[in-house]
């Protein structure tokens, strides 16, 4: 159970450096759900995912948008 725990606190680590990554560290949390529910409508493999996706992709390579670095070898598991 506790590597369980462990692996469930550094999905969630992981999932805020995207977070700040993105310089929405400050945005309301209702508008990250409202935005992260959408993006779980997008079909994968879809030509939006495929849109979505390389943004993503584009943005791991640059420097964060919040002016700091959530760093890439904490982010690059997520490619």
């Amino acid at each position: 159970m506790t590597a369980d725990r462990k692996n469930e606190a550094r999905e969630k680590f992981l999932l805020g450096a995207i977070v700040v990554r993105a310089g929405l560290s400050k945005a309301d949390r209702a508008f990250l759900l409202g935005g992260f529910i959408e993006l779980a409508r997008v079909t994968a493999g879809s030509a939006e995912h495929r849109r979505l996706r390389d943004i993503g992709e584009e943005a791991f390579t640059a420097p964060a948008l919040d002016g700091g670095s959530a760093g890439n070898a904490e982010t690059a598991e997520w490619h």
